[in-house]
């Protein structure tokens, strides 16, 4: 009886074993054969890996339902993972299907000096580091990002997009405006590649929207797991969410965050200038309460006592290298005249300057880079050619001139340094080699790698006689203001036609018009602005308007519509002040949204307007809170405010 039950139980452990083994042998099938659900399987035994699209066992075929997909893929845990010089973490949606979508998050880095990229750049690099990362709209292709610099300058991360599909936007001609690559984002849906495009130097500057319409298209494929992420000590979980339309509200909460958690990359050595960028800023910080002064308006500012503290020690602290070196005509030759003279007026006056301007370089807060984007397109882009290369070679084959001759931009890795650029090219022309220095930009666009807390919105200023900049200043009383609202413009980009399709000819209080006929002086266009209550400030292929100035230089309230726009001196003015900011969307009630302003509020608005007027004037010879010290003191204050400490 003994020797049954002992042959039972063998038989029996034997059936177990088999079980297990079989057990285990399914296992092994469902992960190595990729079957659907393999990553949910492995993950049962490895709490570490986390699957992604584009891993050997997750396709984007074997993608399931919305029903039954249980929660976003994260890639980087924020809390263990610290990233010192992410500048844009924003949720986004990648695409598989018509019905399919898996939510995820995406993350950009500063990048660093890089030239041996997409670019087609030729340079050597004795300490760069090789990084590939599938994107979902590209073929793997390995890129080297490279510093001259030290290996410690080295702070990027590839991200590598087959060659195939590299193609410049198509632009008409260099006088006009470059397409938006957003131009047409009402009908694109939304993907991961937005918020790593704003600064990924890897590609066409200014082709990314194939790259967004592609994913449609193409199968997913990633491998950020196996990222090499190399950062710099300073900014500790600086991590900044980039919603899909950035309200004004929301731009003042990340220019905050910014204020108090950015930090740009600590200098190789301290000097004493470092020190006293730290002083003042705790003395604005701790700015005594400005009660009542006869200069500033406070309702119009955010912090009327820091903006006034800041100002005063600009006047008493701030000194400014100018390079010298360069060839006209792009650089050292200001363009006064058009729609791109604020970057010639300041460039002229700051190189004229005496007060701010130093010839001792170690006494310089701030270094400036004297060149025209204006001019940069017009001396070397080849019309018709539909291709940059030769202008981002220019400023790389520059930041290698002085970076080989002074030890300035090595210091901080050009994080004092600044340049002032309005042409629509500037950001991408500038976020490669200048992504660490402080950009002016007219161009100030959320999704194109605008840096609340280190980059300047430059105010687009239309100029029409370089001898009397203020001509024409000023306008008709409010009770003088007859019509509602006024547009008139050239159809660049969706938002204006589709202001057109709504308010053209269909109402007698919205002047809405395209392009108005000739008149000696713009009679009719400046006529308009001066008898308006509000003027309709559309954006074009890019998200700035020299209407915006254009309207508080006729004293009309202006009427913002361009989503993820920061407006000129943002660090300081209160915008929704003096000025009514509607979203795109909401452009078939515009009529509705102005009318349900009081006329008590609308006085107000008008007169705020006249109040800020002053900071958006150009003069020959600058004077106390114009547009040039205006201008000038936004580089200033984001220097102060990310500079690291010891």
């Amino acid at each position: 009886m003994g020797q049954e039950f002992l042959s039972l139980f063998q038989l029996e452990t034997k059936r177990l074993l088999w079980l297990i083994g079989i057990t285990f042998a399914v296992i092994l099938t469902f992960q190595y054969l990729e079957f659907p659900y393999g990553t949910v399987i492995v993950s049962l035994f490895s709490a570490d890996k986390i699957p992604t699209p584009g891993s050997s066992t997750f396709k984007s075929s074997d993608v399931p339902s919305k029903s039954k997909f249980v929660s976003n893929v994260t890639l980087f845990n924020p809390a263990n993972f610290t990233v010192d010089h992410a500048f844009e973490i924003a949720n986004k949606t990648l695409i598989f299907g018509e019905n399919e979508t898996i939510p995820r998050t995406s993350f950009v880095l500063e990048p660093g000096r890089i030239s041996n990229i997409t670019l087609g750049f030729d340079g050597s690099d004795q300490c760069s580091t090789v990084e590939s990362i599938m994107r979902p709209d590209r073929k793997s292709e390995t890129l080297q990002a490279e510093d001259p610099g030290p290996c410690s300058f080295n702070k990027t991360i590839g991200l590598s997009f087959s060659a195939n599909r590299f193609q410049e936007h198509n632009v008409s001609s260099p006088e006009q405006k470059s397409e938006s690559p957003y131009a047409s984002s009402t009908n694109v849906s939304t993907d991961i590649t937005t918020a790593v495009l704003s600064n990924d130097s890897t590609i066409s500057l200014f082709q990314k929207d194939n790259i967004t319409n592609s994913m449609k298209e193409e199968s997913v494929s990633s491998s950020l797991n196996d990222a090499k992420v190399s950062v710099p000590t300073e900014n500790k979980d600086y991590h900044t969410l980039i919603p899909e339309v950035t309200t004004v509200f929301e731009m003042n909460k990340l220019l905050l965050q910014s204020q108090a958690s950015y930090r740009s990359m600590r200098p190789r050595w301290f000097e004493a200038v470092d020190e006293e960028l730290l002083h003042a800023r705790s003395e604005i910080e701790n700015a005594p309460i400005v009660k009542k002064d006869p200069n500033f308006y406070g309702p119009i500012y955010h912090n009327v006592s820091m903006f006034k503290r800041s100002y005063e020690l600009m006047e008493e602290t701030l000194k400014v290298y100018v390079y010298a070196e360069g060839a006209k005509p792009i650089m050292h030759s200001p363009f006064l005249k058009g729609l791109y003279a604020s970057e010639g007026w300041f460039m002229k006056q700051m190189e004229a300057n005496d007060r701010f301007v130093t010839k001792d370089p170690k006494k310089a807060h701030l270094f400036y880079l004297p060149f025209s984007s204006r001019m940069l397109e017009e001396a070397l882009y080849v019309q018709g050619s539909h291709n940059h290369k030769n202008l981002v070679q220019y400023l790389h084959n520059y930041v290698e001139m002085i970076s080989g001759k002074y030890t300035f931009w090595n210091r901080t890795g050009g994080a004092d340094h600044f340049l002032v650029g309005c042409h629509d090219w500037a950001p991408g022309e500038t976020k490669v080699e200048m992504a660490k220095c402080i950009r002016a930009l007219c161009n100030a666009d959320v999704k194109e790698g605008f840096v609340f807390g280190k980059d300047a919105s430059l105010p687009e200023t239309y100029v029409r006689n370089a001898q009397i900049p203020t001509k024409d200043f000023g306008g008709n009383s409010a009770s003088k203001r007859t019509t509602l609202a006024f547009f008139a413009g050239s159809m660049h980009g969706y938002v204006r036609p589709t202001l057109l399709q709504h308010w053209e000819n269909k109402d007698p209080d919205m002047k809405i018009f395209g392009r108005l006929p000739k008149s000696k002086g713009n009679r009719n266009y400046i006529q308009y602005m001066k008898t308006s209550k509000y003027c309709i400030c559309a954006k074009g292929y890019e998200v700035n308007s020299p209407r915006v100035v254009e309207a508080i230089f006729y004293e009309c309230v202006p009427v913002i519509i361009s989503d993820n726009f920061v407006p000129p001196f943002f660090e300081v003015l209160n915008w929704e002040s003096f000025a009514v900011i509607v979203l795109e969307k909401d452009i078939p009630n515009l009529k509705n949204i102005l009318l349900s302003i009081p006329e008590k509020e609308y006085l107000r608005l008008q007169m705020r307007v006249k109040e800020v007027q002053h900071h958006f004037l150009w003069h020959k010879n600058p004077v106390r809170y114009d547009i040039f010290h205006m201008i000038l003191h936004s580089i200033w204050y984001n220097r102060i405010f990310s500079a690291p400490t010891r």
